[in-house]
């Protein structure tokens, strides 16, 4: 659930490990975190709690990332929230792909931990205040 008066992300992300390293580190800048293992949790959390930003992995089980983004930028709910994809590999197609998307921009994995908070928050202001 989302807290009052603090920023909150939303996780979306498979991989456990994953998930719970990118949570730490937003709590650690003390943000609110809520976190989901696939894209259909995932959106059913954004439509209700409405987070600040959210992080999307790419590649995800049965919904993928970019079919992820394109149904929460297609809600009235959702579509404002910037989204920031997180990614291990990205080859030249889906880096078109990506850019051409509305998500806000894109992290590759493995992330860098002393930066990771920084760049997501730097890539959605950027669009946010575009």
């Amino acid at each position: 659930m989302a807290v009052k008066g603090i920023k909150t992300v939303l996780i979306i992300e498979d991989d456990p490990y994953n998930r719970e390293l990118e949570k730490a580190l937003f709590e650690r800048e003390g943000y609110a975190v809520l976190e989901a293992e696939d894209a259909r949790k995932g959106i059913a959390i954004a439509e209700r709690e409405k987070p600040w930003l959210i992080i999307l992995d790419y590649q995800l089980p049965r919904i993928g990332g970019l079919e992820a983004l394109e149904k929460l930028k297609h809600n009235q709910e959702t579509r404002e929230i910037p989204c920031v994809f997180v990614t291990a590999s990205v080859s030249g197609e889906q880096r078109k792909e990506l850019k051409s998307s509305d998500a806000c921009g894109y992290i590759p994995k493995p992330i860098n931990t002393r930066t990771f908070v920084e760049q997501v928050i730097k890539i959605a202001v950027k669009n946010v205040d575009d």
